[in-house]
């Protein structure tokens, strides 16, 4: 990594390691990676329990510190407990407060699985609340809605939501164009796209080639983009007019799908308040509905 100025405060931090987190080392973008998505972990843990966490030996976290301008890794850590103080409870501190509330899990049943990710999902989309910029979620909305039309990619774990992103737009009357996967089509008709339309993209760790291929290209055409992400580091950030970050705390099973789907829903509600004029109960047409 180059020299820098060593970051004094969290915001200034994040931005030097946007700006440097390309020209890192695959081990230093990971940790990059768990700072950024998870903060107030970082401000009340040790090195070493965040260092297990990562999956990292701890003295790459003070490497990485160092190589900041920092004497170690403490001094970095500072910046994070400051941040603390004005924070919204984290996203362990919320499965904690909700497993007391609901009852930890006693058991390795089938119920005890569905409670598990119940109270997961719960705080997840507690965080997603915190979290969300209310100006990125207005502007979002605003290149739906002007957008003549709406191209969505989304594969793998994140297909799921753009199917439902297309199907609802279509009843609210928005030209879509779903870029599937099959065929080996997505990436020339992508290239269709034109500056008065929007693309929305949704990707997840680990990212889907081709839809990051498509973002990129995007991007450099000029289109407007709204990405749906895991971190402000993915690789559809740069490209982004308009990103949702909606982290994973941890790699499951299967990446929970309660809170994108949840922040596809809220965009299209939004859309549909503004292309009806009524805000107080927007409905979409049904397909047997009369």
């Amino acid at each position: 990594m180059q020299d820098v100025t060593t970051p004094e405060d969290y915001e200034e931090l994040i931005r030097v390691i946007h700006d440097r987190y390309d020209d890192m080392s695959k081990s230093y973008q990971k940790i990059a990676v768990y700072l950024t998505q998870n903060p107030n972990d970082v401000a009340v843990l040790s090195v070493n329990a965040i260092a297990d966490r990562c999956g990292i030996h701890a003295s790459s976290f003070v490497r990485f510190a160092q190589s900041l301008g920092y004497e170690g890794f403490k001094e970095l850590q500072a910046l994070f407990q400051r941040r603390l103080s004005t924070a919204a409870p984290g996203f362990e501190a919320r499965i904690k407060a909700l497993e007391i509330e609901l009852g930890a899990r006693a058991d390795r049943s089938e119920v005890g699985f569905l409670r598990d990710l119940v109270v997961r999902d719960i705080a997840s989309l507690q965080d997603m609340l915190a979290e969300i910029p209310p100006k990125s979620l207005s502007e979002a909305v605003s290149l739906l809605e002007r957008a003549d039309s709406v191209f969505l990619i989304g594969q793998l774990r994140s297909a799921p939501v753009v199917e439902f992103l297309r199907y609802i737009l279509t009843m609210l009357g928005k030209r879509c164009v779903l870029l599937d996967a099959g065929g080996g089509l997505a990436t020339h008709i992508a290239r269709t796209i034109r500056k008065k339309d929007v693309l929305v993209a949704v990707s997840f760790r680990f990212y889907a080639n081709e839809v990051v291929n498509v973002v990129e290209e995007a991007g450099r055409n000029g289109v407007p983009i709204i990405a749906m992400s895991d971190s402000t580091l993915s690789p559809l950030a740069k490209s982004a007019r308009v990103l949702f970050a909606v982290p994973e705390h941890e790699y499951t099973f299967s990446r929970s799908l309660a809170a994108p789907m949840c922040l596809a829903q809220a965009l299209t509600v939004a859309l549909a308040a503004r292309l009806q004029k009524n805000d107080v109960n927007p409905r979409i047409p049904t397909v047997t509905g009369k």
